[in-house]
């Protein structure tokens, strides 16, 4: 018999015979792909001819990461007035990253980092999501975030007197865990993360934990492989940090005790690679 009259036969999901018990055969699903840095595609220099003051700002843009030290006040850069033309080159050329910032309160913000991390674009916006003001900010993350998060927030949270409700186990140590590291907590000190997925927890523990620490003004969402969702809760310094794969599928569960989780901030070595990306572009324009 040579090779091409042996009977293929197909493989997989669905190829199968159902098993007499009535089961089926299931296949997880392979990972989506990572997001990845893309440079921007960026006009040619004759397409950019009198938008001198796009250029000028992205150039004081660069100088301003490039000089950027960890923990430095951020720099600000207005953009409210700038006319339609140079505020489109802007929006290409710096595009639209991986993390994305809700900040709602009495003063509501949308903030969106570039492709270039470290470069957030911050947009306050009205009761009825008209924008007035229109910035750039160059950071770690962006002031509103650092500084207003917690205004209001409670020191630490009592439980309450009436009997726990029924399931709830393991949630009254981790309270006064949060307490205690929260009241302690200091700008610039380590991040103390709960890892709730390795802890016994019931659902009930976790409703319990969540209808305590209650809802704070910020909402992060990171994306790269999967999602990482970050809620500021009304507890200070106290973040619910939740990581999914790229089926949506919650894998890692974390509570921190931070200014800001780190895997929503610029890492300096990010600042640096932006910094070089943002010069090699405007480089074009000279």
């Amino acid at each position: 018999m040579n090779f091409y009259e042996i009977p293929a036969k197909t493989v997989g999901a669905g190829t199968q015979p159902t098993e007499a018990d009535g089961a089926v055969l299931d296949y997880q699903e392979m990972p989506d792909e990572m997001t990845t840095f893309t440079m921007p595609i960026i006009p040619e220099p004759e397409a950019v001819e009198g938008l001198d003051m796009a250029i000028s700002l992205l150039a004081r843009v660069q100088s301003a990461i490039a000089n950027y030290q960890q923990g430095a006040q951020e720099e600000v850069f207005d953009l409210t007035f700038m006319d339609g033309a140079n505020l489109a080159l802007i929006d290409q050329i710096l595009g639209e990253g991986e993390v994305s910032v809700v900040f709602s309160r009495t003063l509501q913000a949308r903030i969106q980092e570039s492709v270039m991390a470290g470069i957030w674009r911050v947009r306050y916006q009205d009761g009825i999501g008209r924008t007035y003001k229109d910035t750039l900010e160059v950071g770690e993350m962006p002031g509103l975030i650092k500084d207003a998060t917690f205004v209001g927030a409670v020191e630490a949270i009592d439980l309450p007197d009436s009997p726990l409700p029924e399931g709830v186990l393991n949630a009254p140590p981790l309270i006064a865990e949060l307490n205690e590291k929260s009241q302690a907590y200091a700008s610039g000190i380590p991040a103390h993360v709960i890892n709730l997925t390795l802890l016994p927890q019931t659902e009930q523990d976790l409703e319990f934990l969540d209808q305590l620490l209650g809802k704070g003004a910020v909402t992060i969402l990171s994306r790269g492989y999967g999602n990482c969702r970050i809620t500021s809760t009304g507890m200070q310094n106290v973040w619910w940090v939740q990581y999914f794969n790229s089926q949506d599928m919650n894998i890692l569960n974390t509570l921190e005790v931070t200014d800001v989780p780190a895997v929503a901030c610029a890492a300096p070595e990010d600042l640096k690679d932006s910094a070089d990306r943002l010069k090699e572009i405007l480089e074009v324009y000279q």
